[in-house]
């Protein structure tokens, strides 16, 4: 499972480094291969077996929603497979880049089946708009019996 989160360096081609702590899990319980795409103001990646999953509920779908077109337009065209380098990088896009407003420091944050891409300035008005609403994201877990 993908837990915690830690601040990286995009570097000037557009690398980042997984941290080990990612990178031994996708190791060990999956094959290595991760697919990265775009979500809300940040990417999100996933492990292939995990992405396979998601492509696979998508696929099944209804193709005469306009919303359900929209969302599988918008989240798998995005999509793009990225493979580790001897240092542990991957390399992110260009797209996904400008999508997510990446540049210098990033912030990866573990989400258990997959984990968060985030810009740094982006993730800080994130959490704090979590911690202002608070209180009613705990009574909507409540509700949902977490």
């Amino acid at each position: 499972m993908f837990r915690g989160r830690s601040i990286h360096s995009l570097d000037a081609k557009g690398r980042i480094r997984i941290p080990p702590r990612f990178r031994d899990i996708l190791r060990d319980r999956y094959d290595d291969h991760l697919v990265v795409t775009n979500l809300d103001r940040c990417l999100i990646a996933y492990p292939l077996p995990e992405w396979e999953r998601i492509e696979e509920k998508l696929g099944g779908l209804s193709l005469v929603r306009q919303d359900v077109k929209a969302f599988q337009r918008f989240f798998l065209s995005g999509a793009t497979e990225c493979s580790f380098d001897r240092q542990g990088r991957i390399l992110i896009p260009q797209t996904l880049r400008d999508h997510a407003r990446l540049e210098r420091e990033v912030v990866l944050a573990g989400m258990t089946r997959n984990f968060e891409i985030w810009s740094k300035p982006l993730w800080e008005e994130e959490i704090k708009r979590a911690h202002e609403d608070f209180s009613q994201i705990t009574a909507t877990l409540a509700d949902l019996g977490v």
